[in-house]
């Protein structure tokens, strides 16, 4: 067995290093934003206050797509690189 010593690499846990580059490095945090900003637009939270307070549960199409932004949000949070235009359209669950 040979090993071979490889210039420049790097721990698969360490960050990118993106100024060599140009790119920007995509956090977490703007990924979460970005649900929220999306779950805002269903007016999520007037559901689930509407439902508290009333009883009747929140419709389930409203229910679905809150679902599938958390899941789209969680997967694209996974990804390494995050790519640079997570807020597109094409990443996340499309609103009827």
């Amino acid at each position: 067995m040979r090993f071979a010593v490889i210039e420049g690499s790097r721990e698969w846990t360490e960050p990118l290093e993106r100024a060599e580059t140009g790119h920007k490095l995509v956090q977490v945090e703007q990924v979460h934003a970005e649900a929220r900003r999306r779950l805002r637009g269903l007016k999520l939270d007037e559901w689930r206050v509407r439902e508290f307070v009333t009883g009747t549960p929140m419709p389930d199409n409203i229910r679905h797509q809150s679902l599938q932004i958390e899941f789209a949000a969680q997967a694209i949070a996974r990804l390494s690189p995050i790519p640079e235009d997570f807020a597109d359209d094409v990443y996340w669950p499309r609103v009827w």
